[in-house]
């Protein structure tokens, strides 16, 4: 991955059920940039989040959806996405985007 800013790294983050379960472990869930590794995802939580320390990282890629293509019998497919669960320490603060969820 040449070139690529830690601010490039997270996309965005992702709210569902489970993931908003898993917060109460310290573990936040994330769409990362596709070909970013463990180390950088590590690295660029924690200089966007200040105070926040992570302890491990667990990645998925997740293939594209079928998706039919106009209204005919041709088929494609949607985007390959990554997500990052971002596990923190204990004495780590927390990050503030999802205080208010």
């Amino acid at each position: 991955m040449a070139n690529v800013q830690y601010y490039d790294v997270i996309l965005k983050p992702i709210v569902t059920e489970k993931s908003m379960e898993l917060m109460g472990e310290k573990k936040y869930t994330f769409l990362v940039h596709p070909e970013a590794n463990k180390s950088q995802i590590k690295e660029a939580v924690e200089k966007m989040f200040e105070g926040t320390k992570v302890a491990k990282v667990n990645t998925m890629n997740c293939d594209g959806k079928k998706r039919r293509v106009r209204g005919t019998m041709q088929y494609g497919t949607t985007a390959k996405t990554k997500k990052a669960v971002v596990q923190l320490t204990e004495d780590s603060a927390d990050i503030e985007i999802f205080e208010g969820l």
